[in-house]
Formats: structure tokens, C-alpha cells, sequence
């Protein structure tokens, strides 16, 4: 038996933008205006994932900021230095923000004027 398409519903784009949580930090609050501005995310699924990507880079920029103070590296124990440990909490953190943005489909160019490949593209079987 076919599955039924999902029930379209109208989005009212007249209507104001969500304000950020008053969870979020500096940065966060300014990644959710921006979605929010341009893709009016309505739905409780798409809110939470919005949300946790800019909980993700309010992190990310607290480690950087950390970083930006304390320098890439840090002295050991024994005197040696190695990278600070913050750095992979950091990308850890973005690349988390990244891939939920992604999963809310908001990293797909618009379309272009027509199908295929722009004008002047690479087309290997016209390569010499």
C-alpha cells in the first residue's frame, strides 16, 4: 500500500521571527535570528536541533576565546609543550553545529536558472 504524502500546511511569512532562547549566548542568539530570519523554522523538531546547533557554537567560541588567551599550546608537566586541549572541544563543537544545520536541510545552494551544471563548467569528456 503507498504511504500517503505528509499534509502541506501554509507558513505565514509575515509573522514575526522567534526570539533566541534566553539560554543562548552572544553567538548563538545571533545564529538563531539569522536561520530564523531567513527560514521561519517552525516545528518543535526543527526549534530543538536549531538550538542545540547554537548552544554548539556559543561553546565553541567560549573555547576559542579561552584559546585566543592562553595560546594553541601548553606547557606539560615535564616542561614539553602540546597543543591546548580546548582546540578539539572547539571543532568538536562547530562541526556539531555544522551537521545540524545540515540535518535541518539549510546547507543546499538555491536552485540555479536551469538544470545541469552552470555555464563554463568542467565537463570531462570535453577535456583533452
Amino acid at each position: 500500500m503507498a504511504k500517503k504524502p505528509p499534509r502541506l500546511t501554509l507558513v505565514d511569512l509575515t509573522s514575526k521571527t522567534p526570539p533566541p532562547p534566553s539560554t543562548l549566548g552572544k553567538s548563538g542568539a545571533k545564529l538563531w535570528e539569522a536561520i530564523q530570519s531567513e527560514y521561519k523554522i517552525a516545528d518543535s523538531g526543527g526549534r530543538a536541533l536549531l538550538l542545540q546547533a547554537c548552544h554548539a557554537i556559543d561553546r565553541a567560541d567560549e573555547c576559542a576565546e579561552k584559546i585566543d588567551s592562553e595560546g594553541l599550546t601548553i606547557r606539560t608537566s615535564n616542561g614539553g609543550r602540546r597543543e591546548h586541549p580546548l582546540l578539539r572541544l572547539e571543532l568538536a563543537n562547530r562541526a556539531f553545529a555544522m551537521k545540524s544545520l545540515h540535518r535541518l536541510g539549510l546547507d543546499i545552494e538555491p536552485p540555479r536558472d536551469g538544470p545541469g551544471r552552470p555555464p563554463g563548467s568542467f565537463n570531462p569528456t570535453k577535456a583533452s
